[in-house]
């Protein structure tokens, strides 16, 4: 589990593969503190396992569904890379919930500067769009952000100075892609309400026309 603050940005050194799995070699320093083989470290929010380390740097075995399915798989010698290391039990919670599973990839439409700030507008699907909401939460190339507005195909997240010096977002450019991870927990509301309950023999029976109500609430635990 991750919280999308990135706590450095590193280096890819090398990326050996068949372009179906790669092992990528990052240079990196912080996230190397304490670091221990079998360790996940989000890599541009994906969370990866470290299987191997030196002082100043750490490796990763990518599999195909995740080079599919990721940003990855464009990855280049020398490219930055946002780092975070899983979160521990009784660390602050200043992002919000990151799994590292991405759901898909977005396209950057425009970085605009907006006062002491810079909006970006990103394309992503409609399965994607359907968990996006204003003043909601999305994880970009692993950092945690707040969306600014959401359209029928792309929405937008506007970055202070401090966050755009301090991630890999200072090199995006307008035809970049990136890594999206949308909220986990309307995923799960989502998937909750598609269901009635588990009948004899633990199978879920998908619900027709579920709605909302507080007795649902109630039964399912949120009230």
């Amino acid at each position: 589990m991750f919280t999308g603050l990135v706590e450095e940005v590193g280096t890819l050194e090398s990326s050996t593969g068949n372009g179906q799995a790669s092992r990528l070699v990052i240079r990196a320093q912080r996230v190397l503190e304490g670091v221990k083989l079998g360790d996940s470290i989000a890599v541009n929010g994906i969370c990866l396992t470290v299987t191997s380390f030196s002082a100043r740097h750490f490796s990763v075995d990518v599999m195909p569904e995740t080079m599919t399915k990721t940003t990855l798989r464009h990855l280049r010698t020398g490219q930055r890379v946002n780092l975070e290391r899983a979160m521990r039990l009784g660390d602050r919670f200043g992002g919000h919930i990151v799994s590292g599973h991405i759901d898909g990839t977005g396209t950057i439409l425009s970085r605009e500067p907006h006062a002491n700030a810079v909006l970006f507008r990103i394309e992503a699907a409609p399965e994607l769009l359907r968990y996006v909401i204003r003043q909601g939460s999305i994880c970009v190339d692993g950092i945690s952000l707040t969306v600014v507005d959401v359209a029928d195909a792309h929405f937008s997240v506007s970055i202070i100075p401090h966050t755009l010096a301090a991630t890999s977002l200072h090199d995006r450019r307008a035809g970049d892609q990136v890594n999206l991870e949308t909220d986990i927990i309307g995923k799960y509301v989502e998937r909750l309400l598609g269901y009635r309950g588990k009948p004899a023999g633990g199978n879920q029976t998908e619900a027709k026309g579920a709605k909302i109500s507080m007795a649902f609430l109630q039964e399912n635990g949120f009230v």
